[in-house]
């Protein structure tokens, strides 16, 4: 089975190798990272980014119109393939070119050039394997460039498209949504044998119901109650090396995990041969997207198709921007080597008493809430919720609450950037 997804990704590997622009003709740039930021413009290798379990290595892509707090798009490549390879093969260093975004390429070692998704270390939080190194990779940028943690984004290719579902499994409170192409669910690879390759999920023939697909990836990270990522699925129907079959159940998992139905919200064919349904929402931003390509194989990857994960992702300027509700919030923050205190004031501007209340907001990577005042907090990292205590759950027109917690942190110890009153966003300053 592993020849034959090597024979199916021949094609796109000699595409990428003939139209290679001249500056992947070499080894990329090696060790900016010990200056701080990378070159501009370039394909760059990062070394030293932090834990690496399974020895990746890692390639940084950084516009020259870089944005202030940019996001992050995670591309992870095929079997037989390398960071460089999803480079050249994929378009999201133009894109981010136009959209001001930082892109990462992940870069396999092994043998195979796989990645692992299959053994009980990659299918857990912190677990160990490709997973932890990917999530070393996206700290070091974050840290490096002030990267929105609210804004973190993950797409892959067959075998990356397998490592976007554990991701979005493994790290929930990291990604903000992902897009898997010729994927499998996260968990159906899953093996106890030290082997990468697992027949009766690439054939097909795994099958479980959504909920047993949601607890598989709710297992993860037992625990965890903050938002989901969203999801988006590509899939064609002749797919002969991840069988038709994934896509059904990648549908299951993830609507469950969203917790919306499996009946599509909305269904059409935005071109010839494409069937696209929506779940839990109508939008372009709905908590689940799949695309089924009809007659198509395994490698449906093509060009134009990253500007719909970027549309999907929120990433192009597309639709409108939501729009604040009747709050406003002010966040300080007093830090010293490994903590901080936070000080939030949530304000009712609208015309109406708040009768209580769930403030929303995301911690940025590496802090954890060690406690707090005038609110609960839960969790304590990634997506955290402050509910109202008692004795200041209502709050009247014009009318302020103060709260605050303690944190520990990494080294990032900025403020939360956005927030959200009872699921409506707020205004911020």
């Amino acid at each position: 089975m592993l020849v034959a997804l090597v024979a199916a990704l021949l094609p796109l590997l000699a595409a990428t190798a003939l139209n290679a622009p001249a500056a992947a003709a070499g080894e990329p740039a090696r060790d900016a990272a010990r200056a701080g930021a990378v070159p501009a413009a370039a394909l760059t290798e990062v070394t030293n980014f932090g834990t690496n379990p399974s020895n990746l290595r890692m390639y940084l892509y950084v516009p020259e119109s870089v944005t202030p707090k940019p996001a992050i798009v995670v591309a992870v490549h095929w079997c037989t393939g390398s960071g460089p390879d999803m480079y050249n093969g994929t378009e999201y260093d133009t894109l981010a070119d136009r959209y001001g975004f930082i892109v990462l390429y992940p870069s396999v070692t092994r043998g195979s050039k796989c990645f692992d998704v299959s053994s009980p270390q990659a299918l857990r939080r912190g677990g160990g394997s490709d997973p932890v190194g990917i999530k070393s990779m996206i700290d070091w940028t974050t840290r490096t460039y002030g990267a929105d943690t609210g804004r973190i984004f993950a797409t892959g290719i067959s075998s990356g498209a397998m490592m976007t579902n554990v991701l979005l499994g493994d790290y929930p409170d990291v990604f903000a949504a992902g897009a898997a192409f010729s994927g499998v669910p996260f968990g159906c690879f899953a093996t106890t044998d030290g082997s990468e390759w697992n027949s009766a999920c690439s054939g097909g023939s795994v099958t479980r119901t959504p909920k047993e697909w949601g607890d598989l990836a709710r297992g993860a990270y037992p625990g965890y109650t903050g938002a989901r990522p969203r999801m988006q699925i590509w899939h064609g129907t002749q797919d002969d090396v991840l069988r038709y079959p994934n896509f059904g159940e990648q549908i299951k998992q993830w609507t469950d995990v969203q917790g919306v139905s499996q009946t599509p919200t909305t269904t059409d064919t935005p071109q010839s041969g494409w069937t696209r349904t929506r779940y839990g929402g109508a939008g372009d931003r709905a908590p689940v997207e799949a695309v089924s390509l009809q007659g198509v194989g395994h490698n449906l990857y093509a060009q134009g198709m990253a500007s719909r994960v970027l549309t999907f992702f929120g990433l192009d300027g597309s639709g409108p921007a939501p729009q604040p509700g009747a709050c406003r919030v002010t966040a300080s923050v007093n830090a010293w080597s490994t903590g901080l205190t936070a000080t939030v004031t949530l304000t009712n501007t609208g015309t109406t008493a708040v009768d209580g209340w769930k403030l929303g907001f995301t911690l940025p990577a590496g802090q954890t809430v060690t406690g707090g005042w005038g609110a609960t907090y839960a969790p304590s990292s990634g997506s955290v919720t402050a509910t109202n205590a008692a004795y200041n759950g209502t709050i009247a027109p014009g009318a302020s609450v103060s709260i605050g917690y303690q944190a520990s942190h990494g080294g990032n110890s900025a403020a939360p950037a956005a927030f959200t009153l009872n699921g409506t966003a707020c205004a911020a300053g």
